[in-house]
């Protein structure tokens, strides 16, 4: 059954977001169950590479959330079909298209806009036409085209002379010792594949540093001696060690990216092991021969003496690009081995010649995605898992030094192929869009399992505008933009909801990433890709500067003010570890005109994904800030003191709640929860400039807090609102 909830409803009623009953509990659940497959719980957002990606379960609760009232059940109407076709969502940060998404399926009209072409690209043929009949049968017809031409560069052969396909090349960078010029191979141990689950099957592959055998070994060996050379070694080491590498003849050791720097060129690459599919379909790890050197070298002469389009974009200085820069890398193109560049070229040619233009924009996409794990910075993780490490893995442009180059085409066990992520990611993304299912938790045999509730949505459209500003709107219509969200063009006072997952400064520099898949795209007539140099844009919110980003984040939230009702919320997900990074989303918002009302902390991304394993106290959670515009925020100031004692109180309890889920919070959680919940607290009656600055003078007391947030059951202390008096105050803290 439907709820009909028609926005003249709305004035003067709480939404349930703004209420303490929020159920972060029943939210982070769902966060959790998806976060472990996002793929696979919401494919529709996972066609192509983007960072960032938000889980699409908390914004669907964060859309009920705002157009619900607060005597709502969200668990309730979690599994329940909508029709808020009269409510306008907006997202001024579209990224992946999560809330686009998820607004559609709840039937409202959805408006996004990203100042990055890639994003705008992706969301754009994900939630567009995609006729699976038309893309199976185009797929077919490049398998028997251009498909078997690819494959054709990858045949091998096995121990045995055998015809065969070759899954992945084993190649290691080298650079000439700067003292006798010898080659020096930079790898950083003689183990070269693993198992993903080393504590299960310890057996690890070994290149003999002597003679270049391939060898197996325990994962635990320190010591072998070579049975085909006779030298000694120990596997665990390499000539690479962190920065520095030492030549095996002379034993001089030198710095890899300063050697690099002054040839003026990137390392070289040698090919040295190969993983074969044997006709009986079995794996097989052997030495490179002679025949395998010959048909590169074919790959390269060939290449030469093509004619085919090939990224030509420079890269540019920046946060993220600067490591590889210093490798002496200048090109997007020089990412990539000959062999990948022959086969990306001609298979970017054939998509390119696709009569039908939905087929062929999903085709462009699916190549776009494959480019992250078909390049000379892509890694092995091992068998076990999905065996290729794509380049993106760390969130940086790392030069790795024993890359593996993949089957570009595929066979029937690759990872990371074009064959493979056309049925993996687009296949499926079909799937969902046709019978879209919710995340629900199910308990099997004492542990909590995910579960697929259908029916909560209609289908896909299918249909989306480009039509910006829309003139007028349609019944669950999509209308996306390509452009900075500091003017965005829409009527003052149209939109009912703000939802976004801004960026954070002094983190990923996203178009310095995503310049890599538009040296491709801009090869592409493409309708966000065409006319841009780059995907970077100096109105970008993305900076190292605190006070560039607080003031790029401003005009941002300004303009979303401006298109906001009155009685509107703009809501989004936020977290950060430095205390600048909520003095700059302080001043963002109320400088914009808009107040926080309340915070919400959820599950986010999984605590194990990189790089957020490797931090020693990780966030794994996001506060959702709620805002209403300062006219609508009734509250009244209170003192510094009572802020603090109130934000306590409710962090608290916030934090208990999701305790007694199951959650551990790390010290930074419990930071990050009542900071959030200070800036609720603190923020009605005082400016931006008041407000950063009581932040920052009470930061140490906070921090002090926050410590101590869980040493007391949060339901002892506060359940709801606070008693407004000093004296109720400390009575109950102490």
């Amino acid at each position: 059954m439907s709820n009909h909830h028609q926005s003249d409803e709305l004035p003067g009623n709480r939404r349930l977001i703004e209420s303490d009953d929020f159920p972060i509990e029943f939210v982070s659940k769902l966060a959790e169950i998806e976060s472990w497959r996002k793929e696979v719980y919401r494919p529709v957002y996972h066609i192509h590479k983007w960072w960032a990606n938000r889980l699409g379960s908390v914004f669907r609760a964060i859309l009920l959330g705002s157009a619900l009232p607060e005597s709502e059940s969200l668990a309730d109407a979690f599994y329940r079909k909508h029709d808020f076709s009269t409510l306008t969502v907006f997202d001024p940060f579209m990224g992946s298209g999560t809330t686009i998404g998820e607004a559609h399926k709840l039937g409202f009209t959805a408006l996004g806009r990203d100042i990055n072409p890639v994003a705008c690209e992706s969301v754009r043929v994900a939630l567009g036409p995609l006729d699976r009949g038309a893309l199976l049968q185009a797929f077919a017809q490049m398998s028997s085209g251009v498909g078997e031409r690819i494959r054709n560069l990858y045949r091998t052969s096995d121990d045995e002379g055998h015809v065969c396909d070759a899954l992945y090349y084993f190649w290691v960078k080298t650079l000439p010792c700067p003292a006798c010029s010898q080659r020096v191979d930079l790898f950083p141990s003689c183990i070269f594949a693993r198992n993903a689950y080393p504590d299960r099957k310890p057996e690890v592959r070994v290149c003999c540093p002597g003679c270049g055998v391939i060898l197996s070994a325990d994962v635990k060996d320190s010591h072998i001696d070579c049975a085909y050379c006779r030298l000694a070694f120990n596997p665990q080491q390499g000539p690479a060690s962190g920065a520095l590498a030492t030549c095996q003849r002379c034993r001089h050791v030198f710095a890899i990216a300063k050697t690099a720097k002054a040839l003026g060129r990137p390392p070289e690459h040698r090919l040295f092991a190969k993983l074969v599919l044997t006709s009986s379909d079995e794996k097989l790890y052997l030495p490179i021969t002679p025949q395998d050197q010959c048909a590169y070298q074919r790959c390269s002469e060939e290449l030469a003496h093509s004619n085919i389009s090939l990224p030509t974009l420079e890269l540019a200085d920046g946060y993220n690009t600067r490591q590889v820069l210093n490798y002496a890398y200048r090109s997007w193109r020089e990412f990539f081995n000959d062999r990948q560049l022959l086969a990306l070229g001609w298979l970017h040619q054939a998509i390119l010649e696709l009569p039908d233009d939905a087929v062929r924009a999903a085709m462009l996409t699916t190549f776009s995605g494959a480019l992250e794990f078909n390049n000379m910075f892509a890694s092995y993780k091992g068998e076990g898992t999905g065996a290729i490490r794509h380049m993106f893995a760390h969130h940086i442009l790392k030069p790795e030094r024993v890359p593996i180059e993949g089957n570009v085409w595929g066979t029937s066990k690759s990872s990371g192929a074009f064959a493979t992520l056309f049925r993996s990611r687009l296949l499926r993304a079909i799937e969902y869009r046709a019978a879209p299912f919710e995340a629900a938790v199910e308990r099997v045999n004492g542990h909590s399992e995910g579960k697929r509730i259908y029916g909560a949505s209609s289908p896909f459209s299918g249909s989306v505008s480009t039509r910006w500003p829309p003139k007028t709107t349609i019944k669950r219509g999509i209308f996306l933009s390509c452009g900075s969200s500091a003017a965005t063009g829409l009527t003052a006072k149209t939109v009912d909801f703000v939802i976004t997952d801004p960026p954070f400064f002094d983190n990923v520099h996203y178009s310095e990433l995503a310049d890599f898949f538009f040296a491709w795209q801009q090869l592409e007539p493409l309708p966000f890709t065409k006319n841009r140099p780059t995907t970077r844009h100096p109105e970008e919110v993305q900076d190292v500067s605190v006070k560039q980003f607080s003031a790029k984040l401003r005009v941002v939230f300004s303009e979303c003010c401006r298109v906001l009702k009155e009685d509107g919320l703009l809501v989004f997900s936020y977290h950060h570890s430095r205390a600048d990074g909520w003095t700059a989303l302080a001043d963002a918002v109320l400088e914009a005109g808009l107040s926080f009302v309340n915070c919400h902390p959820v599950k986010a991304e999984m605590s194990v994904a990189v790089p957020k394993s490797q931090a020693k106290e990780p966030i794994q959670l996001d506060m959702l800030l709620v805002c209403r515009k300062q006219p609508a925020d009734k509250r009244g100031k209170q003192s510094v003191d009572v802020a603090i004692e109130q934000a306590i109180a409710h962090a608290k309890a916030k934090a208990a709640r999701l305790q007694r889920c199951g959650l551990t919070l790390s010290a930074t959680d419990r930071r990050v929860i009542l900071i959030g919940q200070f800036l609720v607290e603190a923020c009605p009656g005082r400016s931006a400039a008041q407000l950063s600055k009581v932040l920052s003078e009470k930061l140490a007391e906070l921090d002090l807090a926050a410590h101590r947030l869980l040493e007391f059951p949060g339901d002892q202390i506060l359940t709801h609102r606070a008693p407004q008096t000093d004296e109720q105050q400390l009575t109950l803290l102490k």
